[in-house]
């Protein structure tokens, strides 16, 4: 008997397989199409969140190998239109490995893409990107500054929760 294969779904779980390749050799974890930021190491977390050259070639390779435009390694080779795609799908991504970090660290209660996988972020980015992007993570209510946080409007929570990720970067450093 037979078996019907799904291309598209066998595709994309090479590219995955390929994206995530870097990931599993550094992080020594195991990485697929349904992975969430939840189930990735405190450790890798921060590692990922720094933003710093080593830690932003991971996501940049992943980004690249879902958008089949190469590897990480070839990041400087890409037209300018290519590198605007990863670089906005990069600082999405970013942003919701730092809003992990800080809901690990018990001063987020949840984040817009909370419940998306990586992949997900990243191959369906124009779709999704924009009504998360909109929305403001949840701060704790267990946070010394939620009361003033509360009281404030749409813009200034942004621009609140915007201002506790160097703070959140200096704990990991300091950890």
């Amino acid at each position: 008997m037979s078996s019907v294969i799904d291309i598209q779904k066998a595709r994309l779980d090479l590219k995955v397989k390929k994206g995530y390749r870097n990931w599993a050799s550094q992080f020594n974890e195991t990485f697929g199409c349904e992975t969430h930021l939840a189930d990735i190491s405190s450790k890798t977390i921060m590692f990922l969140a720094q933003g710093r050259e080593k830690s932003s070639f991971y996501l940049y390779d992943l980004i690249m190998n879902l958008q089949d435009l190469g590897s990480g390694f070839e990041l400087n080779e890409l037209h300018t239109s290519e590198k605007m795609l990863i670089m906005d799908r990069y600082l999405f991504l970013l942003d919701r490995i730092r809003f992990e970090y800080m809901r690990r660290l018990g001063w987020l209660e949840d984040y817009p893409g909370q419940g998306l996988s990586l992949v997900e972020m990243i191959m369906q980015f124009e779709r999704l990107a924009p009504g998360l992007q909109a929305k403001t993570p949840t701060l704790s209510r267990d946070h010394p500054e939620y009361e003033r946080f509360i009281k404030l409007n749409a813009f200034e929570k942004e621009e609140f929760i915007r201002r506790l990720i160097p703070e959140a970067i200096k704990t990991m450093r300091d950890h």
